[in-house]
């Protein structure tokens, strides 16, 4: 789908519409993570060992992991043109009017179902490179911007390396978890100054608003 028709397709969709439509493919990834579950893994145990971690893992891999990719991404934030980190409008309506908590719900499902698909199932039966790139093509908004593409499959293959180097499945949703919670937030907090910068344009226009 072009961006163009992507984004009027969005703008006709209500904040609660696209929230929606997040949820139902995070469910839709669950289920066929399971499925695929069933055949991959000889039993449960098998299945719950791809979730142990170690502090040291979480903490330096999972942590560190992810505020490094955050950092990376606010210092292009800082220097580049916004066009380059335009999405359609998706992650704006996704974040930019929702509370922390919600964000960090959001986060946190997105982290849990990704993770658990595409390095837990994919990553497992068919190894980095596939389970990379195919985590690029499922994230097809990014794709029709070049920049956005090569930052996907960047960060695809950077949290696939992260979970050959700590075979945990667990560590990759706190690296998954904390950049799209920190990025949303920096996704709200400049939504909330460009709207009391409108609102300030209007004030210094027509007076104090009564």
């Amino acid at each position: 789908m072009k961006k163009s028709k992507q984004a009027e397709l969005i703008s006709q969709m209500s904040d609660a519409e696209v929230q929606k439509s997040l949820y139902v493919t995070q469910f839709a990834l669950l289920t066929i993570s399971c499925l695929f579950g069933i055949f991959l893994f000889k039993d449960l145990s098998s299945f719950f060992a791809i979730f142990h971690a170690s502090a040291y893992h979480l903490l330096l891999y999972g942590v560190g992991g992810g505020l490094a990719v955050v950092l990376v991404d606010l210092i292009f934030m800082r220097w580049l043109p916004a066009k380059y980190y335009d999405d359609g409008g998706i992650n704006e309506r996704l974040f930019a009017n929702q509370s922390v908590a919600k964000i960090a719900a959001m986060a946190f499902i997105v982290a849990v179902s990704e993770e658990i698909f595409f390095r837990g199932i994919l990553q497992t039966a068919f190894g980095l490179a596939a389970a990379s790139l195919i985590f690029a093509l499922i994230h097809v908004r990014y794709l029709s911007q070049w920049f956005l593409a090569i930052n996907v499959i960047l960060l695809s293959f950077w949290i696939g390396l992260i979970y050959e180097w700590t075979s945990s499945v667990t560590v990759t949703i706190v690296v998954h978890f904390i950049i799209d919670f920190l990025l949303g937030l920096v996704i709200r907090h400049k939504a909330r100054q460009k709207a009391l910068f409108n609102q300030e344009g209007i004030d210094d226009d027509h007076g104090p608003l009564s």
